[in-house]
Order: structure tokens, then sequence, then C-alpha cells
């Protein structure tokens, strides 16, 4: 929806957080989305930022507290309960039979088939809430990263771009105007990590904080700037790769938390093995491409603010130092995962190091 179809009903001062803003003639022959609407950049696209910050924070909250939570608590809780009854019997008779009555102390007048209630210790609650709130959290990321990674490869799919020949990258460069469907991507995807920067600075603080909050900070720089100077296309590429393996490492700790060891250690597996082929491999690829193809397939190595250029070699070696500075920090938190992955293979079961530090 754009601002024409709601100007009629929607205050003007609203129209930016609900409508992409920017609207422009589509080019004459575009290489991609060829019945998309088209759109260039601007300041007032921090508005729809703003919204899509608030629609989600709404979205993982109801996630959270009407799904998640109350599935875990289910699941836990009745694996609890089987625990404990089976840790009242003995040789397949209960235990604490008063003086080789058939009925057990504790449980007389009970019906026959009636299980007796069980208390709860305070140690087995807190155990039981803290997995359901952790669960939780995670379900709200593994919910997220499906979606829009689906609609990354949407977007990958219909533009010309690949990632293990990624010339088209920047041939025709700059790109714009750009299409709606990837100018929605790209604000969506700044809205979530702008999100996620407010929720590691309100939950349990992590072992990793401050590299979460640097690899967090990094990648807005990053998303922002990859906007505003048309390197869209390569942005949009690296957000593919980083989503993919994000998928499976908040489903692996769901399943962890609902005890669900043995898929837990599957999962880790399929998440390990995905972050090395696109987080050390792919991406280092693209990294490649920026720092030695881009110099010979730009047409136009300059700083021309005017005509919408910003590929100069001062901008191309920020953007190459940032993208490496990321590198760096992934390989310190893949050095966390192979001794997880070491842990699994020695069969003592899969676990963070990256978790908070209630986790241990």
């Amino acid at each position: 929806m754009n601002s024409l179809q709601v100007s009629e009903w929607l205050p003007s001062f609203l129209i930016p957080f609900f409508t992409l803003s920017y609207p422009t003639t589509p080019p004459a022959d575009p290489d991609s989305f060829h019945d998309s609407l088209y759109y260039t950049t601007g300041i007032l696209d921090a508005c729809v930022i703003v919204s899509c910050i608030a629609v989600m924070a709404v979205l993982r909250d109801i996630t959270r507290i009407y799904l998640m939570e109350p599935f875990a608590k289910w699941k836990l809780t009745r694996d609890w309960e089987r625990s404990q009854r089976e840790k009242t019997k003995v040789n397949g008779a209960p235990k604490g039979l008063v003086n080789g009555s058939s009925v057990p102390n504790g449980v007389i007048g009970h019906k026959h088939g009636e299980h007796a209630p069980l208390t709860m210790s305070k140690r087995d609650a807190r155990r039981i809430h803290r997995s359901m709130l952790r669960f939780a959290e995670q379900g709200w990321s593994f919910i997220y990263y499906t979606i829009n990674f689906a609609f990354g490869i949407y977007v990958h799919h219909n533009l010309p771009t690949r990632v293990l020949q990624p010339v088209d990258l920047w041939l025709n460069y700059p790109h714009v105007p750009l299409a709606g469907t990837v100018k929605f991507y790209y604000l969506t995807q700044t809205a979530f990590y702008l999100h996620q920067v407010l929720i590691l600075n309100a939950e349990a603080r992590r072992k990793d904080h401050v590299q979460m909050m640097t690899h967090h900070i990094i990648t807005i720089i990053l998303m922002v700037a990859s906007y505003a100077f048309h390197f869209t296309r390569i942005g949009c590429v690296i957000m593919v790769l980083m989503d993919c393996c994000d998928i499976f490492l908040p489903l692996a700790k769901m399943l962890r938390y609902i005890a669900l060891y043995t898929l837990c250690d599957v999962m880790f597996t399929v998440f390990l093995v995905s972050w090395f082929i696109t987080r050390h491999v792919l991406f280092v690829i693209v990294i490649k491409s920026l720092l030695v193809d881009s110099v010979h397939l730009v047409s136009e190595m300059t700083w021309a603010p005017e005509r919408g250029i910003y590929f100069s070699p001062l901008s191309q070696k920020t953007f190459g130092a940032l993208l490496v500075t990321l590198q760096v920090l992934q390989i310190v938190w893949f050095t966390m995962i192979c001794r997880v992955a070491y842990r699994v293979v020695t069969g003592q079961g899969a676990s963070d190091d990256r978790s908070d530090e209630e986790d241990g």
C-alpha cells in the first residue's frame, strides 16, 4: 500500500508510518520485480522502521505469552509429573505401602486409577519457570528468522544476483530506484536489529553481551549505510546468509529447554554445518567480491551524491573493514560453537556457550 491509496482516510502526519515513502517512476527496463512499485530513499523511511519495531514488540509478546509459554509449561509440567510418578514405583509397585496394604501411604481415599496429587518443590518450580521463559524467548527468534529467511529467499530469487558468482552485485551500480519489495525487506530487517538491541539490554545479560552488542551495532551501521549509499544488492545477499543458520540455533535451544536432548543435538549439528557454510564460506566469497571484484565491475568508482553514486575507494574500504570485523566476531563465536560440538560428540549434550549466565 502506498501513500496515494491511504491519503484519503489517514492523517497526513501518519502516512509515513504506514506506507513506503518516496514513490517514483519505475525504470524503463528493470532487471527484476517488473510489476512492482518503485521508490527512492530518504529520512522518512525511518518512520516505517519505528512502526515495524512497535509491531514486532507486540507480536513478540503475544507469541511469547499466549503460545510459547503455555506450551512449554504444559510440556515441562507433564514431564515432571511423569518423572515423579516413576520415582514412586519400585519393581512396578508403588512405594510407601502401609503395613503391607495395597494402598500407598498418603493416597488413602483416592479412587481406583486416580493419581495422588503431587507437590512441586520451589526448586523444581523455579527450574520449570526459567526454562519456560527461555523457550518462549527463543520461540520468537525461531518464528521471525524462519519467516524473514523465506522472504529473503524470495527477494534473492527475483534479483539477478548469485552468491557463488556475485558479479551482479556490482554491475549497473547504483541500483536505484528500489522495488517496493526490496525496500520493505531492508526496512523490516533494520527494524529487527534495532529491536534486538532493545531486547539485549532489557533481558538477562548473556555471557557474550559485549560481542552481541558489537555485532548488532555494526550490522545496523552496515544496513543503514548500504541502504543510503545504494549497496542494497550486496546487503540483501548478506542478510539471507545471516538468517539461514539463525533459524536452527533458537530451535535447538527450544528443544533443549523442553528436555528433548537428542533432537536438540541433531538440530545443533544442522546449525553447526549451516553456520560454517553460510558464514565462513559464502560470506567470505561476498567479502572478496566487495574488496576485489567491485573494483573491476563498477563503471565509475567515485563519490558523486548528486548522481546517487557513493562508491569511492574510501567507502569500499570502510564497508570492507566492517564486514571483516563481523567475520572476526563470527570466528570467535564459531570457536565457542565447536566447543559445544565437542561436548555433543563426547556424549555430554549440547549447551550453548553463548547463552545467558543463568543457563550455565
